[in-house]
């Protein structure tokens, strides 16, 4: 498959420590390039499916402009591990021995807090779009998926959005659907610029460009548990999918509005 954009590939040497947030039980990693990774397991509960939409997610977040630590491909040697004390992490790493999903480690952030840092309406509109069209569950004041890093906004932890491909039931009909969660995302309050969002958004997001994000998408994560006869069918399932979605923003967007609308 060839594609303008390029995820680079590295090799992990080094188990540092887990992040035991939530179920996936990410780590933080370091890879023989030097740097340290936030390390996403394919053997995880959600598995490949999980990485599969942090791919997607984060890379749609970047082109329309949005801070995203770099992804890379992530190699784990069957044999790392090993020597690693604690039961329950050796069998997660001997699960995801091969191909997994990192983000760069952004050393010095911070959680982000939205009631000590406001964000403007512009950002927060854009971000709010975009989680509506990926139908991410998980933005919310409990859990935001943000941090504060150099006084910036970055986004992290798509592994929850898309929801549906974990059964691909009824995807066609929710690719037209409104997003009824998005009343619970942390920046909804902010998001006074939705119509424009959408305008700008539907510009830089186009088919080629969907094409080209989940043209990134390795064939090994798409053809175990698949619901399709190989991984072009399941990659084109995706691209139809998200251009469907973006086709009829209008049902998201008004949605949010209305949302909005009903919290302030």
């Amino acid at each position: 498959m060839s594609t303008e954009l390029e995820i680079r590939h590295v090799n992990v040497t080094r188990y540092v420590t887990p992040l035991r947030e939530g179920g996936s039980m990410p780590a933080i990693a370091e890879a023989d390039d030097g740097f340290l990774y936030v390390l996403k397991f394919r053997g995880a509960g959600q598995g490949r499916k999980a990485l599969i939409a942090e791919l997607v997610g984060g890379e749609i977040a970047r082109a329309l402009g949005l801070r995203v630590p770099e992804l890379v491909f992530a190699h784990l040697d069957a044999a790392f591990g090993r020597t690693e004390g604690d039961e329950e992490i050796q069998d997660l790493l001997k699960a995801s021995t091969g191909l997994n999903l990192a983000l760069h480690y952004l050393s010095g952030s911070i959680t982000f807090d939205p009631v000590a840092t406001k964000v403007d309406a512009a950002l927060a509109s854009m971000i709010v779009w975009l989680d509506a069209l990926l139908l991410n569950v998980d933005r919310t004041c409990r859990n935001t998926n943000m941090l504060s890093w150099n006084r910036e906004l970055w986004l992290i932890d798509h592994g929850a959005a898309l929801y549906f491909h974990h059964s691909w039931h009824n995807w066609e009909e929710k690719a037209t659907a409104a997003f009824a969660q998005i009343k619970d995302h942390v920046l909804l309050p902010a998001a006074a610029s939705l119509t424009e969002a959408d305008a700008i958004a539907r510009e830089k997001i186009t088919a080629g460009k969907i094409k080209e994000i989940v043209d990134l998408v390795p064939d090994e994560w798409l053809v175990e548990d698949s619901s399709f006869a190989d991984a072009a069918a399941h990659r084109a399932a995706y691209v139809q999918f998200l251009c469907t979605r973006i086709t009829h923003s209008a049902h998201f967007v008004n949605a949010a509005v209305n949302a909005r609308e009903a919290l302030i």
